[in-house]
Parts: C-alpha cells; sequence; structure tokens
C-alpha cells in the first residue's frame, strides 16, 4: 500500500528493531571486538601512565615515543645561539633592579639584566655566563672552565688496596694517616690547640718500597675526592700549558669540599732548577713554580692534602721541600725483617702454598730486599711450580725463587744506586 499524503508528514517513530538495523549499516564482521580492543588499550595505557609516574630516565631526556622531532628542530634554528662572557660584578644585589657587569671576550664590557629563564640565585660574581647575541641579556649559566684532560686525572672508582696490604712499614702508615685522616675525621682537635693541620707529604725511598701502594690505600679509606698526577702528564709542549693545567687541577680540587691531590714520580717536574744555557728546561720550572704557587702562595690552599711520591729526594728543588709546602717527609727504607715476613705473608695470602713454609727463614734469605722483590720472589716460586706441574708451592720453589731473583736480579737493583745518591 502507498503511503498517503498524511503518511510523509508525521512520520512514523523508529522502534528498536530499526534502530539495530540502523547500527549494523557499514559494520564489518570484527568490528565489535576491535572497538573492545581499542578500549581495552586505552585503559591499559592510562593505567601503565598512572604506575610509572613522572620518573626521570637514565638520560634525563623523555621516553622516545614522546619526541617531537620537527618541532624541536625548528625551535632551534629560530633561537640564535649564545655568547659566552664572563659576570665580572652585580650593581645592587639581592633588589629587584639588580644588574650585571659583564665581559664578552674581544668586544666590550656590558651592563645588562637577566633573561626570563634565570633566577638571580643562579648567577654569581667571576661565573661564565652564557648570553643572547642582541641584548646581551643572561641567559644560563656555565660551569668553570676545566681541561678534560684535568678532569680525567679524579680516581673515580676507588683501589681494592688496602692498609694490610702494605707491608713492613708501620710507622709510614701512622704519619700518613694523621695527615691525611685526622684532620678529616677529627678537625677541632686541630683548633682546639690552634694549630693548622699538615697539608702535605713527600714519600721518599728506594724503588718498590710501596710508595704509590700506599697512596692507593689512602685513596681506599677517604671518602674524599682523590686526584692523582703522574709527573710527566704536566710535562706539555706548549709555553704556559702545564702551568695551566696545574692552576686547572687546583681550582677543581677547591670546588670538592675535602680533596687530596696525588703527584707520582714528582722528581719529572719538580726538579732543582739550574740554567742549561739552552731553555730547554725552562718549561718544566714553570709548571714547577706554579705548583710551588699553588701548594703555599697568595690564594689559601683551603681542604686539600697534597701527597708527593718519588725515588730521587736529592733532586727535588728546596722551594717545594720547605714546611709550609710539604710539612711531612716520610722516609719509606728497605722493610726489616719483620716486615719482609708480613709482605711474604700478605703475597702468599691467595697463593696455593703448601701448609707450615717458613716465611721467617726465607725472610732471612732476602737481606736488602724491597717489597717489590719479595712480590717477584712469589710469582717466581710460582712459576717453579707451574713448569712442575704441580697444584701447590712448596718451599723448595721459594728457595729456588730466592736464588734467582734474589742473587740473580743483583745487578738490576736500583737500590744501591739510591743509597749512594742519598
Amino acid at each position: 500500500m502507498a503511503p498517503g499524503p498524511e503518511d510523509e508528514k508525521n512520520p512514523r517513530p523508529l522502534d528498536a528493531d530499526d534502530i539495530a538495523l540502523l547500527k549494523t549499516y557499514g559494520l564489518g564482521p570484527y568490528s565489535a571486538s576491535i572497538k573492545k580492543v581499542e578500549k581495552e588499550i586505552k585503559e591499559m595505557a592510562k593505567k601503565i601512565n598512572d604506575l610509572c609516574g613522572i620518573k626521570e630516565s637514565d638520560t634525563g631526556l623523555a621516553a622516545p615515543s614522546q619526541w617531537d622531532l620537527v618541532s624541536d628542530k625548528q625551535m632551534m634554528q629560530e633561537e640564535q645561539p649564545l655568547q659566552v662572557a664572563r659576570c665580572t660584578k652585580i650593581i645592587n644585589p639581592n633588589t629587584e633592579d639588580a644588574k650585571y657587569v659583564i665581559n664578552v671576550k674581544q668586544i666590550a664590557k656590558f651592563v645588562v639584566g637577566l633573561g626570563d629563564k634565570v633566577s638571580p640565585t643562579d648567577i654569581e660574581e667571576g661565573m661564565r655566563v652564557g648570553v643572547d647575541r642582541n641584548k646581551y641579556q643572561i641567559q644560563i649559566p656555565l660551569p668553570p672552565k676545566i681541561d678534560p684532560s684535568v678532569t680525567m686525572m679524579t680516581v673515580e672508582e676507588k683501589p681494592d688496596v688496602t692498609y694490610n696490604d702494605v707491608g713492613g712499614c708501620k710507622e709510614q702508615i701512622e704519619k700518613m694517616r694523621e695527615v691525611v685522616e685526622l684532620p678529616m675525621l677529627h678537625p677541632e682537635k686541630f683548633v682546639k690547640l690552634g694549630i693548622d693541620p699538615p697539608k702535605g707529604v713527600l714519600c721518599y725511598g728506594p724503588p718498590g718500597t710501596g710508595k704509590t701502594l700506599l697512596a692507593r690505600a689512602v685513596a681506599n679509606r677517604t671518602d674524599a675526592c682523590f686526584i692523582r698526577v703522574i709527573g710527566s702528564e704536566l710535562v706539555q709542549k706548549y709555553v704556559g700549558e702545564g702551568a695551566r693545567m696545574v692552576r686547572e687541577l687546583f681550582q677543581m680540587a677547591r670546588s670538592k669540599k675535602a680533596c687530596i691531590v696525588f703527584f707520582d714520580e714528582v722528581d719529572a717536574i719538580g726538579g732543582a732548577r739550574f740554567d742549561d744555557g739552552v731553555g730547554g728546561d725552562n718549561e718544566v720550572q714553570r709548571t714547577m713554580l706554579e705548583i710551588v704557587n699553588q701548594l703555599d702562595g697568595f690564594d689559601a690552599r683551603g681542604n686539600i692534602k697534597v701527597l708527593m711520591a718519588t725515588n730521587r729526594p736529592d733532586t727535588l728543588d728546596p722551594a717545594l721541600l720547605r714546611p709550609g709546602r710539604l710539612d711531612r717527609k716520610v722516609e719509606f727504607g728497605l722493610p726489616d725483617l719483620e716486615g719482609r715476613t708480613q709482605i711474604f705473608k700478605i703475597h702468599t695470602k691467595t697463593m696455593n702454598c703448601e701448609r707450615d713454609i717458613r716465611f721467617e727463614l726465607l725472610a732471612r734469605l732476602c737481606p736488602n730486599s724491597t717489597g717489590a722483590d719479595i712480590r717477584s720472589v712469589c710469582t717466581e716460586a710460582g712459576m717453579f711450580a707451574i713448569r712442575a706441574r704441580r697444584k701447590t708451592v712448596t718451599e723448595k720453589d721459594f728457595l729456588d725463587a730466592v736464588n734467582k731473583v734474589i742473587k740473580g736480579y743483583q745487578k738490576f737493583s736500583a737500590t744501591p744506586k739510591y743509597m749512594v745518591y742519598n
């Protein structure tokens, strides 16, 4: 039956079946399940975000899924690169209208304000800052300029040497601990007496008596920052480079709360001054004079302890050795009988040895030998055992090793030569 004109004016309302039919229009067979999965994914992502919270990644960046590289690139192209300047003075500090005097190298000095990204507490006098190119407003504080080769000198992981591993120098360890550990652990004792704690130690003695070993044990014990410099690292090609490295080294040390600087083989730069007529040694002397100045010059040294080690103390410059720069001189002599026995026990602790080896007897057979010689004896004894395909080291191996190392390598020993010089 065809619909009449009155049917068109008031059409029949759709019932539930019609609506269900319309809803199926354009639906594929899997639409409902896809919608359900999408909803679940959304809920899951929300749940994960809630659980994670805002957490810092290792790199300090957002997760790669949230990067918007295109707009970042555009933003960086629009930004002008900053210029490095030094803030020399702050006018009216801690007020609303504080102004900053900056010095841009090779251009001029300017009195400028702060950019909108910096707070006034960030900027101090004498600091390096980044300024923009048109208004020279301070945009960012910069860290002090320190050479990467100097930063690399800090000892990050602690050495695994303890004081128990340093044999045969009880007194030396005591003297060293007085200088290094007492002022850091009990500063009030020095304040009560009204004296300054000793600041510098020179360890000297024949090669192989444990000078560097003791420094490693000190580095292990203290929580202070430990900076290790080898004398020859400071000898540079260009004029003034070595002295600049020393300056930056001490500048870095001053920024730490407590710091120990250890100069190994200091005779490479601390030699006595003389004129060879050619001027080849001038640069080394300049470096040494910079160290002398930093140790006890115009600026206060702060809480920096200086250790130095050398096996030629006779060649060092008197200006470096005077009290106030190096207050303590600790001699590492040859270990006595008891010390040698102790060193034998330290080195054989980890070795596979037979029981009841007479270490005292072995120590008697090694007169005038250093700790390094005794270590060599232990290694050689192990080599004899390996050669005979045994699993343990016998006393006979040790005796053979003593014969080989102490008697055979006598001509290589530096101890007699050291004794002649000093």
